[in-house]
């Protein structure tokens, strides 16, 4: 184990978090508002068949736009019509849900002190495909269930782990985008 955790008076590192650069960042959004709104933006690109590529180019932070140039494909498995060139978009949504979990755990037991020897979470989930190819009106097109496993482990109690677990719960931006509904306003252009 290395030490970056474990010198209490060096300490600037846990998980791998600048407790430091984090408290500045937590500092500029108490200080201003503004500061801790963050825009994201992704164009995805027909590339033939089921696939498509994902491009990223930058976000906004606080109002300043910063470079994010990340492209990756979408494939859906070839028993679905797909190359099983890549992953699907369900597999990318908890994908996303899983990773930003993830975020939320290592940072707050950063905070915590607490060191962590793993994380992991595992989503699953299930589609009627009924409901997307129109095959039913009354088949959900969507999951209407996803389930997910934390596999946690580190130096600290089962009661911190619970409090870091409902703190995620309560905090995390992927999570609450699911079990809050969100507006999706769509424009459509022709060209």
């Amino acid at each position: 184990m290395s030490n970056e955790n474990t010198n209490s008076a060096t300490v600037s590192r846990v998980n791998g978090l600048d407790l430091a650069a984090l408290g500045e960042v937590v500092e500029a959004i108490q200080q201003d508002p503004k500061n801790g709104l963050a825009a994201f933006k992704v164009t995805n690109t027909w590339k033939g068949q089921t696939r498509s590529e994902a491009s990223i180019r930058s976000f906004t932070l606080g109002g300043q736009e910063i470079a994010r140039p990340f492209t990756f494909p979408v494939d859906e498995p070839a028993e679905l019509l797909g190359t099983n060139t890549a992953p699907n978009p369900q597999e990318l949504l908890m994908s996303a849900l899983n990773a930003c979990m993830v975020v939320g755990y290592a940072a707050n037991a950063a905070l915590k002190g607490i060191t962590l020897d793993k994380l992991e979470i595992e989503s699953t989930a299930q589609v009627d495909l009924r409901g997307f190819l129109g095959l039913s009106d009354e088949v959900n097109p969507g999951c209407d269930r996803m389930e997910y496993v934390v596999r946690i482990r580190g130096n600290g109690t089962p009661e911190q782990f619970r409090e870091i677990h409902e703190i995620v719960q309560k905090t995390s931006p992927n999570y609450a985008n699911l079990v809050r509904p969100v507006r999706l306003d769509a424009t459509l252009v022709v060209e």
